[in-house]
């Protein structure tokens, strides 16, 4: 299936204290460790940037594009809505830049599921992680909509869209740890990133 990956990389770090992508597990930087990870795809990978916000020269992936958040900003909303602006394909895996432990069997059972949807989203214990999901271009409208009624939850888009939840025992089968999950707001997250990057 044709997809694209999109890596929302736009975030301020708010509770870091800085910028996300900068910092660095097993001498690497997070953002160099989700690109890695979606090579694997062998796939476009869109990176969504807030303007004047500092890249990374040293990814060598060779299929990267840059796109800077056209509507400044607005969130992950916005950072999702630029990503399938800019993308060729219908289909479009969305992740975020901290989430260094992306399990690469996990992502292709969510793109296998992701034809007859508008989303593919995962779901366990009542939450949903929409920023490690199956966008298509059918969400380009809805998104804008939302964005210009000020709307910034993600959430009200799984009202307007056909969308497959991934549950708790599909994940399961190839991430009994949910480290696909594991994303990094805070120093203990960082630090405990490192940790783990250690032993996996």
């Amino acid at each position: 299936m044709d997809i694209s990956c999109i890596v929302l990389a736009g975030g301020k770090g708010l509770r870091l204290g800085r910028d996300k992508v900068l910092e660095t597990i097993n001498d690497r930087y997070l953002l160099q460790q989700v690109v890695s990870r979606l090579s694997f795809f062998n796939s476009n990978i869109i990176i969504v940037t807030a303007a004047k916000q500092p890249l990374l020269q040293s990814i060598s992936y060779p299929k990267i594009r840059i796109a800077t958040d056209t509507y400044p900003d607005k969130g992950p909303l916005g950072g999702i809505y630029t990503g399938l602006a800019t993308s060729d394909s219908v289909n479009n895996l969305v992740i975020a830049c901290d989430m260094p432990f992306l399990n690469q069997a996990l992502l292709r059972y969510m793109i296998q599921l992701s034809a007859n949807f508008d989303l593919v989203v995962p779901r366990w214990d009542g939450m949903v992680e929409p920023l490690h999901a199956v966008y298509s271009k059918g969400c380009i409208v809805p998104i804008e909509s939302l964005l210009k009624q000020g709307t910034l939850n993600i959430a009200k888009l799984f009202t307007l869209v056909k969308v497959r939840y991934v549950e708790a025992e599909e994940i399961d089968r190839f991430d009994p740890k949910h480290l696909s999950f594991f994303n990094i707001n805070t120093e203990a997250d960082l630090k405990m990133a490192r940790e783990l990057a250690k032993e996996i």
